[in-house]
């Protein structure tokens, strides 16, 4: 098979850990016999440096042309004080829009090699965490009506969220058909019991449900659900999530794991063109050390492999790679305990790769 990758390296840490990713991605085109074609536009605070924006036309037309997109981070103090639509975050806010990408999709999973750094209690580590939560990526608060006005107290700002029931229909579908091929249980999320946007959720969800009469489906506040994270994360399979609240649930989530380093997400649509990349920021504290996680990429890289590309096997050789390398120990600074074998970011993307093409 011959594909064509966007890879989009970021700022911050994001082309260490793409190239960590690329390395991986070579190592299944050898061992399976694949061409994976790369090109690499500007996006982010990289982008606004060449061309004094975030997103340029140019990296549009090439992601579109492209057969899935891999992005490595965006983003740093370099351009903070920018306006709001100059920010290097807006730049995947319409990255995202412009390939009509409407969910996004994060696994949470405990690996049973790490469950020592996991913040949460033993007896709650041990029962595992695999979870799956599937985010609404273009409604909702962040691209609602937006601006400043007079108020009664003088100026003030306001957001709105706004959520059609085709909005939610379409990203509820995924989230039941991800649970179909797991443990068959969604909890969506919502704030029902004050925002009108959350009652819409909860009844839009409830009608999807009824064509999935297989699926089991609760309802939780984000609040409730804030707190049974950390409670009894076992309980959940897949979570459904507006815009923000998947947001900000991704990360909590990510956290109990032990680290936000190990987490990759995919961002879909209604065609087979995804965008794929970690969970995590650009950590520019730590750019140019040679010290970041690259193991999130390097399972974005693999979902990628298996939602854009169908290619199976090649995604577990990934995966099981990942596994293997963690077995023997091997852990780079911020998953590091005593006893491990510490290493870098580029030597962890080489051994995984190793793995892949030896195994």
């Amino acid at each position: 098979m011959e594909c064509k990758i966007a890879v989009i390296r970021g700022d911050g840490i994001g082309p260490e850990i793409i190239d960590a990713a690329i390395g991986c991605l070579d190592a299944v085109a050898r061992r399976f016999g694949h061409t994976f074609r790369y090109s690499f536009p500007p996006m982010g605070g990289a982008a606004i440096d060449a061309t004094g924006v975030p997103l340029p036309q140019e990296t549009i037309d090439d992601c579109l042309r492209s057969d899935a997109v891999l992005l490595g981070a965006v983003g740093g103090p370099k351009w903070d004080n920018l306006a709001g639509h100059l920010r290097p975050e807006k730049g995947l806010l319409n990255l995202r829009s412009a390939l009509g990408l409407y969910a996004n999709v994060r696994p949470a999973v405990l690996y049973d090699q790490l469950r020592a750094g996991s913040p949460l209690k033993p007896a709650i580590a041990k029962k595992g965490v695999n979870i799956m939560v599937v985010r609404e990526l273009t409604g909702g608060i962040y691209f609602g009506p937006r601006g400043y006005r007079d108020g009664k107290n003088g100026q003030e700002a306001y957001d709105t969220e706004v959520y059609s029931i085709a909005e939610i229909e379409r990203v509820a579908k995924i989230a039941f058909d991800i649970a179909m091929g797991r443990r068959k249980k969604v909890t969506s999320i919502d704030k029902s019991n004050v925002l009108e946007t959350g009652r819409l959720w909860r009844a839009t969800v409830n009608k999807v449900a009824k064509s999935y009469p297989d699926v089991r489906v609760e309802h939780m506040l984000v609040d409730n659900c804030a707190m049974q994270l950390v409670k009894e994360p076992s309980q959940f399979d897949v979570m459904l999530c507006p815009n923000m609240f998947g947001d900000i649930l991704t990360d909590e989530a990510a956290m109990i794991t032990g680290s936000i380093g190990l987490l990759p997400s995919s961002s879909l649509g209604a065609t087979k063109l995804g965008l794929y990349e970690p969970i995590h920021g650009s950590a520019p504290d730590i750019a140019g050390q040679d010290i970041a996680n690259p193991i999130a990429t390097i399972l974005a890289a693999a979902m990628m492999l298996s939602s854009s590309f169908s290619l199976i096997q090649e995604t577990t050789a990934v995966e099981r790679a990942v596994n293997v390398i963690l077995d023997k120990g091997y852990r780079t600074l911020d998953i590091s305990e005593t006893g491990n074998k510490k290493v870098s970011c580029s030597k962890m993307g080489e051994l995984i790769a190793l793995e892949i093409l030896n195994s």
